[in-house]
């Protein structure tokens, strides 16, 4: 079991940054990849960015060069740094967090993250 508690959300205008936690329980070495999804009502979780255990990233075409996942494995934390947020980055932002060796990941309880224009 891998508990995800996601932090940093928030209002903002377009234009700013928002800086988004997840911090997991267990050592993050044991973790095959960790992601960022976001939700909006009425649409399905999409992804955002992904980092794996070897340091790979991958980001969404949406937000390629303007958000940034990053990990501390000392804090077991994976972070999202968001820059030049648009009113289209709002939505409800999942830390997800797969294993190795399983084929369903974990989620944390999302965090709220709104852009005004």
């Amino acid at each position: 079991q891998v508990q995800l508690v996601e932090s940093g959300g928030g209002s903002v205008q377009a234009g700013g940054s928002l800086r988004l936690s997840c911090a997991a329980s267990v050592s993050l070495s044991s973790i095959n990849a960790m992601a960022w999804y976001r939700q909006t009502p009425g649409k399905q979780r999409e992804m955002v960015a992904r980092i794996t255990n070897g340091g790979s990233t991958n980001y969404a075409d949406s937000v390629k060069g303007r958000f940034t996942i990053s990990r501390d494995n000392a804090k077991r934390t994976v972070y999202l740094q968001m820059s030049s947020l648009k009113p289209e980055d709002t939505a409800v932002y999942y830390c997800n967090a797969l294993p190795f060796f399983m084929s369903n990941g974990y989620w944390g309880q999302g965090t709220q993250v709104t852009v005004s224009s």
